[in-house]
């Protein structure tokens, strides 16, 4: 969930949703490319941890384990190589900004090819079903509806709390994401830059201007932090009830919060006092 769901997403507007929302608003579909400064030592520390844990476990192990395991290995294999030529299309269609109606319609429309030329072989070996999707779909409209006072209040008085800094903007944008999801903060705190009338070296769709540096801190906040928790961003909740539907078992809530504080906080303090003091 870490990396693959929230920090690697970081580069384009199709990686995770606060920065497509970001591209709608008018941030070009190639800025988030600038993003790999703070992409590549991110990724780099959270795998470094992973494998250090990693590890730690497979040190553990008997040797008994080890040697089947090393015996049994099975090779990696993809199947259903026809949907990376959907997935082309859905970055055509995003990148050379196909009008609504027709965008969506254009989505929905590479979606149902997918699920027609997939094996069904496949779906079932994965176990896929629609249930997380719906969960998530469940639970997000009651997020994004409670949400909408506080949203409120911070894009009326969030002046007030003298955000300036670009590592304001970090730590702001991605402590509000971790809990009220990544994609409403975002744009709150999109807005209220727009309003200190920064450097215009990205102009907006609404006509105002925003530096680059204090974008990358919003849009670093808001992909990064998004990992935080289950509710920072919409697919962390479905890769757990994925996981739970194959019988992993998931850590709960706070379970998960313990881990990203352990794991990202240090990531961040370091990306923090490298691009954003």
């Amino acid at each position: 969930i870490f990396l693959v769901a929230n920090i690697g997403g970081l580069l384009t507007p199709l990686g995770d949703p606060p920065l497509y929302m970001g591209y709608l608003r008018g941030v070009p579909f190639l800025w988030t490319f600038r993003l790999w400064e703070m992409w590549l030592p991110t990724s780099a520390l959270v795998l470094f941890t992973y494998y250090l844990i990693d590890r730690y476990y497979w040190n553990k192990e008997s040797e008994e384990t080890k040697r089947f395991e090393e015996k049994y290995q099975i090779p990696l294999r993809l199947h259903g190589k026809i949907n990376f030529l959907w997935l082309l299309g859905i970055i055509l269609i995003i990148f050379f900004e196909v009008e609504t109606p027709y965008r969506e319609l254009g989505m929905i429309g590479l979606s149902l090819l997918s699920w027609l030329t997939t094996s069904k072989g496949v779906r079932e070996a994965h176990n896929f079903t629609f249930h997380p999707i719906i969960e998530v779909a469940i639970l997000f409209l009651g997020i994004f509806v409670t949400m909408v006072p506080a949203l409120q209040l911070l894009r009326l008085h969030g002046g007030e709390l003298g955000v300036k800094e670009p590592w304001h903007f970090f730590w702001m944008t991605g402590f509000l994401s971790s809990f009220l999801d990544n994609t409403p903060t975002y744009l709150v705190y999109l807005s209220l830059a727009e309003a200190l009338n920064l450097p215009p070296e990205v102009v907006l769709r609404s006509g105002a201007g925003i530096s680059h540096l204090i974008l990358e801190a919003i849009s670093c906040g808001a992909v990064f932090m998004g990992a935080n928790t289950y509710i920072g961003n919409g697919p962390n909740f479905m890769v757990k009830a994925i996981a739970e539907r194959n019988g992993i078992k998931m850590p709960s809530f706070f379970g998960y919060l313990a881990w990203a504080l352990l794991i990202l906080t240090p990531c961040f303090l370091i990306i923090t006092l490298i691009f954003f003091v």
